[in-house]
């Protein structure tokens, strides 16, 4: 097997880890859905968050704050927590296959590739934007699967760069004073997102049976 084809071969086992962690997220929010309404710290949350997503996309959304929130400091902020989540929720609702303008990145190098190789959009909020998340995406909840392949520290650095240049751009003044507060702080919450992974992946899915009608005597 040539060099290429190995590469092709460690790609693809790193998109079906991604993949199995994902879908393991997205199950565990579907299963969390059924416990929200006798939960009353998530049940909380459901009004603010019906304001920003679509009702398909708000238990994903929920799920993951709660889940960064359990990894948090209880002094994090709400708002930076709250944009967090919904990065998570996107990319594990968006394939790496997904006919959109950008889909999931599959590693860290698809994120080099578009983002720094060619510089007509450095100066575009959004799109800066877009390869700060993507670094936070797979740096962070994906660290484990990157780390083989990928300096993780020189990309979670470019990733706040890519926040810090795009709330330059940025014409609104809270979002840029939230986007330079993203890339001050892109490390803890690196590092937030991939204890979120770790405690994922080592959560037993267990699905806790109803209990069985009283007999009648």
């Amino acid at each position: 097997m040539n060099e290429w084809a190995g590469d092709e071969a460690g790609d693809e086992r790193i998109r079906l880890s991604m993949a199995r962690a994902l879908l393991s997220s997205l199950s565990l929010a579907a299963h969390a859905a059924f416990i929200t309404g006798t939960d009353g710290h998530a049940e909380v949350l459901l009004d603010p968050l019906r304001e920003l997503l679509a009702t398909d996309h708000r238990q994903a959304l929920e799920f993951f704050f709660l889940g960064l929130q359990d990894v948090s400091e209880p002094t994090v902020d709400r708002q930076e927590l709250l944009y967090n989540a919904s990065v998570l929720a996107h990319y594990a609702q968006v394939s790496t296959q997904a006919d959109v303008d950008w889909p999931a990145p599959a590693n860290l190098s698809v994120v080099f590739d578009h983002f720094v190789s060619g510089t007509t959009l450095l100066h575009d909020s959004l799109m800066m934007e877009t390869a700060g998340a993507q670094c936070l995406l797979l740096a962070g909840f994906f660290e484990d699967q990157m780390r083989r392949r990928h300096n993780i520290r020189w990309y979670a650095e470019l990733g706040a760069s890519f926040f810090s240049r795009a709330a330059v751009q940025e014409p609104s003044p809270p979002k840029a004073r939230l986007l330079n507060t993203i890339a001050r702080r892109f490390e803890p919450w690196r590092q937030r997102h991939a204890r979120l992974s770790r405690e994922l992946r080592d959560q037993p899915y267990v699905l806790i049976p109803p209990k069985p009608p009283a007999l009648m005597s």
